[in-house]
């Protein structure tokens, strides 16, 4: 059983006229955590109550057991905080930011230096530590921001949208940085994002709010469901392969939907589960089954079906 990250009880949070958060509940183990929402959903006044920067109207907060309204430097000491924007100071190296970033979690100089350098090399930006942060790329600076981040060994890591401007490569690259910031150093990570291939690529377990109010509070295997009945089949042969398997699939009572490649098709039986329709289908069309497997929901489609 996980340890709780974080526990919220009937919280809330009204501006002057507006409602934020209303009434959420929601208890988070430790792991890989995605916080989604479209915009306004209230993922930004939520990280803001567990920050200690914004005091809730109503309910309780804890963050690795404290409540922020009470000890918000404890919390805050324990957190790792990676923003969207950017947030360098000018002229500030790769290097002085950091141990900058160090000394405010409560670090003494020499070692914040040290830890300024060894978190760098670890988020990839070691040959360039010396040089401005303003002139670095955009994928350099995010990389910044990553290992300013964590330079103090946080026990849990805020994520605003980290891979927002990369190109693939980079995207990539901050993707693994995240996911190994959990397997090597045992920090809990909170994403907040978006991209729902970034969540489905690194997290465990998926927070939903829309309109300030929780939809989903889930592991992610769980949010996605154990299938829909229907199976995506990947057949090997010629270029008439799919259509004389489709139409095999057909005469047995299955229907076919095109799922991308040329030689893949989503199949939904006659009944439900039967996978021996298929199978008979392949041999009567003379193809060969590559890959047979239930068709679980993608994470957009989950997503759209709890939105509306």
């Amino acid at each position: 059983m996980s340890a709780v990250l974080l526990r919220v009880r009937a919280l809330s949070r009204r501006y002057e006229g507006v409602t934020a958060l209303d009434d959420v509940t929601v208890t988070v183990p430790e792991g890989r955590v995605a916080l989604l929402g479209p915009n306004g959903a209230g993922k930004s006044t939520l990280l803001k109550c567990m920050l200690g920067l914004v005091r809730p109207t109503s309910g309780d907060i804890e963050v690795l057991g404290m409540d922020p309204r009470r000890d918000p430097l404890g919390v805050r000491a324990r957190i790792g905080y990676m923003p969207e924007d950017d947030a360098h100071l000018p002229d500030l190296t790769g290097v002085e930011l950091c141990a900058y970033s160090a000394e405010l979690a409560g670090l003494p100089p020499r070692e914040a230096i040290d830890r300024a350098h060894a978190a760098l090399f670890y988020a990839g930006v070691d040959d360039k530590r010396y040089l401005p942060v303003q002139g670095y790329s955009t994928g350099l600076r995010q990389r910044t921001k990553l290992a300013a981040a964590i330079v103090h060994d946080p026990d849990l890591l805020f994520l605003d949208e980290p891979t927002n401007g990369l190109d693939p490569a980079s995207r990539e690259e901050m993707l693994a940085l995240i996911a190994d910031v959990r397997v090597r150093r045992g920090c809990s990570v909170v994403l907040s994002t978006h991209l729902l291939a970034d969540v489905d690529r690194v997290c465990d377990h998926v927070v939903v709010l829309a309109g300030g109010r929780l939809l989903a509070d889930a592991p992610l295997a769980e949010l996605l469901g154990t299938g829909d009945g229907r199976f995506l089949v990947r057949v090997k042969g010629d270029a008439g392969a799919m259509p004389r398997f489709e139409r095999e699939l057909a005469a047995r009572g299955c229907t076919a939907a095109p799922s991308g490649a040329s030689l893949e098709c989503i199949v939904t039986p006659a009944g439900a589960g039967d996978t021996d329709a298929i199978w008979a289908a392949a041999a009567a069309a003379s193809v060969q089954v590559r890959h047979l497997a239930p068709r679980k929901a993608s994470l957009d489609e989950a997503f759209v079906k709890l939105l509306a």
